[in-house]
């Protein structure tokens, strides 16, 4: 039998699609109308509350197994202002720990999940602030990062800060220090919390596939005088392996940047077969570009919304609405197989002792 789930923050459902084999989803929360298009598309709409979390009560929230909040990142992006949980957007963290605190009983298991800013701004005060707030609910917490890169073709690496009811026995779901999932900006913040759990994840079998595998050749492209003007734009440095890819008439997907060096404007790619991190159309970054070598011949264009969909680990997904809706609808949300693999390793396990010992 599944366990319960509420989706705060919820967007355009990836985590309730990620956590479903495990938790079935009897709640969501987001103030976007367009993620709740797509959510709807993809989930059972009569779940979803639309609206600001500040306008959710406690006592009007089902009592579910899992709380997950995947709260805004926007203040504690490296790209942003970096004001951490004192910003208007990521400061609704503490939304989500009121609604918490009002509802008749917690949640026994909990996930707070934003970027790596998180650990890694103002020396991991931040941080420290979410464990904090966390242990004096009655939480146990510690946190780890993965990578989607790990699973899919995307450069991603998100902070996942697992909670869980103090009573519940964490033999074999916890070790005594860092492993695979702790990198230095977690090794480095963890001494300075209360009660730190090291949590233990298995490490996933190595990726078998490449940015390739999940693009589509024959989506449109841009005009070849656009092709010409990107690929004149293209680092000298990353010249080469572009003219040698078209030598040899291979077929290569190459995600690229524009950014500004020495005060020009250049095209850098990367040529590990991983795209950069998806971000939202409004997200403040230079919007990735694909440079695609097919049997001698350059072509260039953005990423079609389906392929972002692929680059979360849902390729079938339904993406009602226009590109930008659809590019903001992934871009913003948590891969699924990151989620799935946290949900079926350590959250159904805890989720499964603590309803054992309510």
């Amino acid at each position: 039998m599944k366990r319960t789930c509420l989706d705060f923050f919820a967007g355009s459902g990836l985590v309730s699609t990620a956590l479903s084999p495990w938790f079935r989803t009897i709640w969501a929360n987001d103030i976007s109308e367009e993620k709740y298009r797509t959510y709807a598309a993809n989930h059972p709409p009569e779940v979803f509350r639309l609206g600001s979390v500040e306008d959710v009560r406690g006592e009007d929230v089902p009592f579910a197994d899992l709380s997950w909040g995947s709260f805004p990142c926007q203040d504690l992006s490296l790209a942003g202002k970096t004001e951490g949980l004192a910003g208007a957007r990521s400061g609704l963290f503490r939304q989500w720990i009121r609604v918490m605190g009002e509802m008749p009983e917690f949640p026994p298991v909990a996930v707070a999940e934003n970027v790596v800013g998180l650990v890694s701004l103002d020396g991991g005060r931040h941080y420290c602030d979410v464990h904090a707030t966390l242990s004096g609910m009655g939480y146990r917490v510690g946190a780890v990062v993965l990578d989607a890169e790990m699973w899919i073709p995307q450069s991603r690496k998100r902070v996942f800060v697992v909670a869980v009811r103090s009573d519940v026995d964490l033999s074999g779901l916890s070790g005594d220090g860092p492993d695979w999932c702790h990198p230095s900006a977690i090794r480095h913040v963890a001494p300075r919390c209360e009660k730190w759990v090291w949590w233990k994840l298995p490490q996933p079998a190595p990726r078998r596939i490449c940015l390739e595998d999940v693009i589509d050749f024959d989506a449109p492209c841009d005009s070849d005088s656009m092709t010409r003007r990107l690929f004149d734009l293209l680092s000298p440095m990353h010249c080469p392996i572009i003219e040698t890819a078209l030598r040899n008439g291979e077929r290569r997907a190459f995600p690229g940047y524009r950014r500004t060096r020495d005060h020009r404007q250049v095209l850098e790619i990367r040529q590990d077969g991983v795209a950069g991190c998806l971000r939202t159309p409004r997200g403040g970054s230079s919007r990735q570009l694909l440079l695609l070598v097919d049997h001698g011949r350059l072509r260039t264009r953005l990423l079609t919304a389906q392929e972002t969909a692929a680059l979360m680990g849902a390729p079938n997904y339904r993406l009602p609405g226009t590109y930008n809706e659809a590019y903001m609808a992934m871009g913003d949300g948590v891969a699924v197989p990151v989620a799935a693999w946290l949900a079926k390793h350590l959250l159904r396990p805890l989720s499964d002792r603590a309803g054992g010992s309510r």
